[in-house]
């Protein structure tokens, strides 16, 4: 498949989600193979301690908390890319406040229309959605303090671009702090051509050093990884071989500075 038809295929994945109360808790991962008993193990994590959590946002579609390592300030201007229902957006905003503002970016029309709907239950005028494409944001240089994602940008095919975007986009002084999923080892093939399994964030995910070369590569500087965690996988996917030479899937949150 081509990028746009792996777009799409994520996007109808995430808009079913949107649009269904059953959505799957406990993981990013939304297909049944990976979310029985013998697929990959939960490993989103609670934002249930946060001032502004909002549990009808919360979709736990997550792989971290980038929130608690943005040092997000009153009055700054953030942007979380893939912003689904809400719910780093709304958390951002009990930390950036009253006079600071959050927009919210997603390429899911049903994610948007929840997110929509939870920010006027909660009546705030300070925080926005808009649809958009993370590696073409319709977004103005150099325009924000903070950037955030949550397990959303091992979902775009061309990382690069995706880190070009976060740059231009990014107020000089500013920062990124995102969770995702990387790779070290290598993947069966079987799970790089899954794209049910591209949808649930692990076979579209870089290698480990790839994904830090990306940012390296766009000019960003004190790169910092916050936390690294082992994501428990099926043999199918990852070699128990691998797994003992200290490879595998891991979910990390990754910040680093525009000069």
């Amino acid at each position: 498949m081509n990028p746009s038809e792996l777009k799409l295929i994520v996007q109808e994945k995430y808009g079913k989600i949107a649009s269904s109360d059953d959505s799957v808790s406990g993981s990013c991962c939304c297909t049944p193979a990976c979310c029985s008993s013998e697929g990959i193990s939960t490993f989103n994590e609670s934002y249930d301690h946060l001032d502004g959590y909002v549990p009808d946002a919360d979709l736990s579609l997550g792989c971290g908390v980038p929130v608690d390592f943005a040092d997000i300030r009153p009055g700054d201007s953030i942007l979380d890319l893939g912003s689904g229902a809400g719910n780093d957006c709304f958390v951002a905003r009990s930390l950036t406040g009253d006079t600071g503002h959050v927009t919210g970016l997603d390429f899911t029309e049903p994610m948007l229309r929840k997110a929509e709907k939870n920010r006027k239950k909660l009546g705030y005028n300070n925080v926005e959605f808009i649809r958009g494409d993370i590696e073409a944001m319709p977004l103005s240089d150099e325009t924000y303090d903070v950037v955030l994602s949550n397990c959303v940008l091992n979902l775009v095919p061309d990382k690069g671009k995706a880190f070009s975007e976060i740059f231009r986009v990014l107020k000089s002084g500013g920062h990124f702090c995102v969770s995702d999923v990387v790779v070290k080892g290598t993947l069966s093939e079987d799970a790089r051509s899954d794209a049910e399994l591209y949808a649930g964030c692990v076979s579209g995910a870089s290698a480990m050093d790839e994904y830090i070369g990306f940012i390296k590569e766009r000019g960003f500087s004190d790169i910092t990884i916050h936390k690294e965690k082992r994501i428990q996988m099926p043999d199918a996917v990852l070699d128990p071989d691998e797994e003992q030479q200290g490879n595998g899937v891991f979910s990390i949150t990754v910040s680093a500075h525009k000069k």
